[in-house]
């Protein structure tokens, strides 16, 4: 995704203005009341602000005549403090609601990020992603509250200045409105380089996270390799994209914010001029100039509110450009929580429901459009209970099995049946629950042990724990552990070995009960007496489970009920390892290359 290009045009009425903002309000309404409240006190204390002109000129004119002012002069200061107390709980309580309006806004990526399809993922890089959730709704919290009242309160403040200054003297009106009028043309020519800067700084942000996400998920390669200086480059490069976008927004919003003070010092110097011959021509009394003046001086705030607005509108445009991206990616329906764990006495892990039935009908996938196939007229049945092996070289379509049967992606051709029933027509969240699956990588998350045992099983007791650490030989890691399941297993695992790894992984497929157990390479990293365990704990579960095994090291599998032989996207042949060896070719030679029968022995 380029999340890098200029915007469209932002007009008022553009569609892409008209979806902002539509989705600005998506994100205000639910705290209409908070924003309206802060309104009532921001109006409150501008109108305090609004009428200490008149006061003023009040009290020039009490004084020329020699009037007492005491009285005037207690209700001028109860006026300042009741309006500067207004002002600071308003600005409380929009601050208050900004903040709320970026929890929701997280609230709601994250959960829409989460349920991305997988596809959608591979596509957009990790970092841009987390931008989003990050930088992005950051902006939220200026457009979402203070741009909204900034510009209802300078807009009706405004009006309501120039209403009394029309009252004060039209002719000091008129002569003010020309010249704010000339340098607010110039500011609306510089609100769309700020909103266009912006989403530019906003991307080479999200740039920037992708380059440090990219460092730290192989960073002891990166350091094995020397590379950190290099990759330190690349990061910095995005940096300085986003520092030069942000330079230049800078710049703008400089211009725009100044061109009020100026627009002010000018109408100030041309109503001074004006106004002194019209105070020297008995036209008008100096109170009135005097209140005039301080009027001008008072448009000052509004003015400054109208055109923080607009910025604040530009660059939070940007931001809900890219937030709302996120809405168009396909995803998948919310999960529901998994179902409570049903101990069934010591080896609950093991048996929580029947085994499930496995079955592809010419089966077909790529990742795309205009891309090869991966799998091509797949077709085999894998009955309940029992191992079911899949070898093959490298690229055959081992693993891409697993993710079809998983539906993290969606076959392209034909059918694949759980239970007889098409993995399409079953509730996502009951399909994923019946199954356990190991991945090649056998990722363990950041977090302690137990959490990562219990990731899929968050009901399950401290026997079913021990239990499955006792099959998958945990129990030893745990003991010699600091603070033992509670102890921190690092980034991605890495306190741990690539086979502690491999076993947390299978433990955790296990204590979920699982119907339907998928492992992919998952003892490639044990040792020889720790994968000798395994093997066996696998065989006993698949005496109650169907397990589906991807294997590379044919000795892993040689005893499975049934093994499938891959080569190309298709399934070449089906049988026992004694069975295959005989009848095919491929896999006589794949097993006369691990040593399992003697070279050349084997047939077509």
């Amino acid at each position: 995704m380029n999340t890098a290009s200029a915007p469209e045009a932002t007009g008022a009425g553009s569609p892409r203005a008209r979806e902002t903002l539509k989705a600005l309000y998506g994100y205000v309404r639910p705290h209409r009341w908070a924003v309206a409240l802060g309104l009532l006190l921001a109006l409150a204390g501008a109108a305090g602000g609004l009428l200490q002109p008149l006061a003023t000129k009040a009290l020039v004119d009490r004084l020329s005549s020699g009037d007492t002012i005491t009285a005037l002069l207690l209700a001028l200061t109860v006026l300042v403090l009741l309006s500067t107390v207004a002002e600071a709980f308003g600005a409380y309580v929009l601050e208050r609601t900004a903040e709320s309006v970026v929890l929701a806004a997280r609230r709601g990526l994250i959960g829409r990020l989460l349920r991305l399809r997988l596809a959608e993922v591979d596509r957009i890089q990790p970092g841009d992603l987390m931008s989003r959730v990050t930088s992005d709704t950051t902006l939220l919290r200026a457009v979402s509250t203070q741009a909204v009242v900034s510009a209802a309160t300078g807009t009706i403040t405004l009006v309501a200045a120039i209403v009394v200054m029309a009252f004060l003297d039209a002719v000091l009106l008129g002569v003010t409105l020309v010249v704010v009028a000339v340098v607010g043309a110039g500011v609306a020519l510089v609100m769309p380089k700020i909103g266009r800067a912006t989403e530019q700084s906003q991307a080479a942000v999200a740039e920037m996270s992708t380059g440090l996400e990219r460092v730290f998920g192989a960073f002891r390669t990166v350091k094995a390799s020397g590379a950190e200086e290099r990759e330190a480059a690349r990061v910095e490069a995005s940096a300085r994209r986003a520092w030069r976008h942000g330079v230049r927004s800078a710049k703008w919003e400089a211009v725009a914010g100044s061109a009020d003070n100026l627009a002010v010092q000018l109408a100030f110097l041309a109503v001074l001029g004006v106004g002194g011959a019209r105070v020297a021509s008995g036209a008008i009394p100096v109170s009135t100039l005097i209140a005039f003046l301080l009027y001008l001086f008072y448009l000052m705030e509004p003015v400054y509110r109208l055109v923080e607005a607009v910025a604040n509108y530009q660059e939070g445009a940007a931001a809900i450009s890219r937030i709302t991206e996120v809405d168009s990616l396909p995803t998948e329906p919310p999960m529901e929580p998994p179902p409570p764990h049903q101990p069934t006495g010591s080896r609950s892990w093991a048996v929580v429901q029947y085994p499930a039935s496995v079955r592809f009908e010419d089966v077909s996938f790529r990742y795309g459009p205009g891309l090869p196939y991966i799998h091509q007229q797949v077709d085999f049945e894998i009955p309940a209970a029992g191992m079911t092996a899949f070898v093959g070289p490298s690229g055959a379509g081992k693993s891409t099995l697993f993710t079809l049967v998983e539906r993290f992606y969606e076959a392209t051709g034909g059918r694949i049946l759980v239970d007889g029933k098409d993995v399409r027509e079953w509730p996502l969240p009951e399909l994923r629950s019946a199954i356990g699956y190991v991945e090649q990588d056998a990722p363990v998350l950041a977090g302690t042990l137990r959490e990562n045992l219990v990731l899929a099983a968050p009901g399950a007791t401290d026997d079913d724990v021990r239990a499955v650490l006792a099959r998958t030989r945990l129990d030893t890691l745990v003991d010699r552990l600091p603070h033992g399941l509670d102890t921190l297993v690092g980034h991605r695992g890495s306190k741990l070995s690539g086979g502690e790894r491999q076993r947390v992984a299978i433990a955790r497929a296990l204590l979920r009960g699982p119907r339907l157990l998928l492992l992919d390479e998952a003892t490639s990293q044990l040792d020889a007496v720790n994968e000798l365990a395994l093997r066996d704990a696998i065989a006993e579960t698949a005496r109650e489970t169907t397990v589906l095994v991807v294997a590379h090291r044919l000795s892993t599998v040689t005893d499975a009920d049934r093994i499938v032989v891959m080569d190309a996207g298709r399934v070449r042949a089906v049988g026992t390892h004694e069975e295959l060896v005989t009848k095919d070719e491929l896999y006589a030679q794949l097993a006369a290359t691990q040593l399992l029968t003697p070279a050349g022995r084997g047939g077509g």
